[in-house]
C-alpha cells in the first residue's frame, strides 16, 4: 500500500522516452517535497532506449524490456504503474485490427499488463491511448480491460483530453484513465480531470526561427500536393493537405511521413 511517507515507487511500462516521469519531473520542481523513484521500466525500442536513458542514466539499468517476458515477482513493489501501450492497432492511422486478448496484435499488449497489477497490486494505475480506443468499434474491448481492473478491486475514471486545452498548441485528442486501488478500510476514491485552460501559446512560441532549408518543400512538391487535395475534394473525401500557419495549432503529429494528414506548416521562409 502506498505509504505517503517516502517515494512514490514507479513502474512505467511502454515507457518510450518516459514523458510519466518527465511529468514527475515537474511536479518534484514545483513541490519539492515530493519525491518518487523508477523501480523497473520496460521498452525494447532501441533509439527509445537511448532516449531514455539520456533522461534519466541513474535507471539505466531497471530496463526489463520484452513486457510479455517479464517476471514479475522479480521485480520490487510499486505504487503508481503507467501504460501507453502501442497504439498502432487502433489508430485511425493504422490497420485497426484491434487489441483483443490474445489477438497477437501489437495493441494487444495491453493485457499483458494485468499480470503486473493483479501481483502487485500497486495503489495507482495510468492508461493512455488514442480517442479510438473508446470508439464503438473498439469500445467493447475497453469495457472489458475496465472490468478487468473493477475485478481486482479498482475504481477507473477515464476522459478524453485533447493538448490544445492544456496549453499545447497541438490538436491531439487521446484518452486517459487513472485506476484507483479501492480497499474495504477507505473511503471510496475520486478523481477529477483538470478543466481545459485557454490556450496562450501558438506553433510560432515553441517551434525553431532558424530551420534547415532541406525541411522546406519544393515550389513543384507544393503545388503537386495543392492539386491532389483539389481532385479529393472535387471527388466529395473530406480529406486532403492541410496547411497551417505559425500563429495556429498542429495538427497530430505522425511518424509515418508524407501522409494526406502531416503537417505542413505555411511560412514566409525568412
Amino acid at each position: 500500500m502506498y505509504d505517503k511517507d517516502r517515494p512514490l515507487r514507479c513502474f512505467f511500462a511502454f515507457a518510450g522516452y518516459d514523458s510519466q516521469a518527465l511529468a514527475l519531473e515537474r511536479i518534484k520542481a514545483a513541490h519539492p517535497e515530493f519525491e518518487y523513484e523508477i523501480v523497473g521500466w520496460s521498452e525494447i525500442d532501441k533509439f527509445a532506449i537511448q532516449a531514455h536513458n539520456a533522461l534519466f542514466p541513474h535507471a539505466a539499468d531497471k530496463n526489463y524490456g520484452d513486457i510479455s517476458a517479464i517476471d514479475w515477482s522479480a521485480v520490487p513493489d510499486f505504487d503508481l504503474f503507467t501504460m501507453s501501450s502501442p497504439c498502432q492497432d487502433f489508430s485511425s492511422a493504422g490497420r485497426q485490427r484491434g487489441g483483443d486478448e490474445g489477438s497477437g496484435t501489437r495493441s494487444s499488449l495491453l493485457w499483458e499488463c494485468t499480470k503486473a497489477i493483479e501481483l502487485k497490486r500497486p495503489k495507482y494505475v495510468l492508461f493512455e491511448n488514442v480517442a479510438a480506443v473508446a470508439s464503438k468499434k473498439f469500445v467493447r474491448g475497453f469495457n472489458k480491460w475496465q472490468e478487468r481492473l473493477n475485478g481486482f478491486g479498482y475504481e477507473n475514471f477515464a476522459q478524453l483530453l485533447n493538448s490544445k486545452d492544456l496549453g499545447v498548441p497541438q490538436n491531439r485528442p487521446r484518452l486517459f484513465m487513472v485506476s484507483i486501488l479501492h480497499t474495504d478500510d477507505e473511503p471510496t476514491p475520486t478523481y477529477i480531470f483538470p478543466q481545459p485552460i485557454k490556450l496562450k501559446k501558438r506553433l510560432i512560441d515553441v517551434l525553431e526561427r532558424n530551420v534547415d532549408e532541406h525541411y522546406y518543400l519544393s515550389d513543384d512538391r507544393i503545388r503537386g500536393m495543392m492539386k491532389s487535395t483539389e481532385k479529393e475534394r472535387d471527388r466529395g473525401n473530406g480529406f486532403g493537405y492541410k496547411r497551417i500557419d505559425l500563429g495556429g495549432v498542429s495538427h497530430t503529429i505522425e511518424t509515418t511521413m508524407n501522409r494526406k494528414t502531416s503537417t505542413f506548416i505555411e511560412t514566409d521562409h525568412v
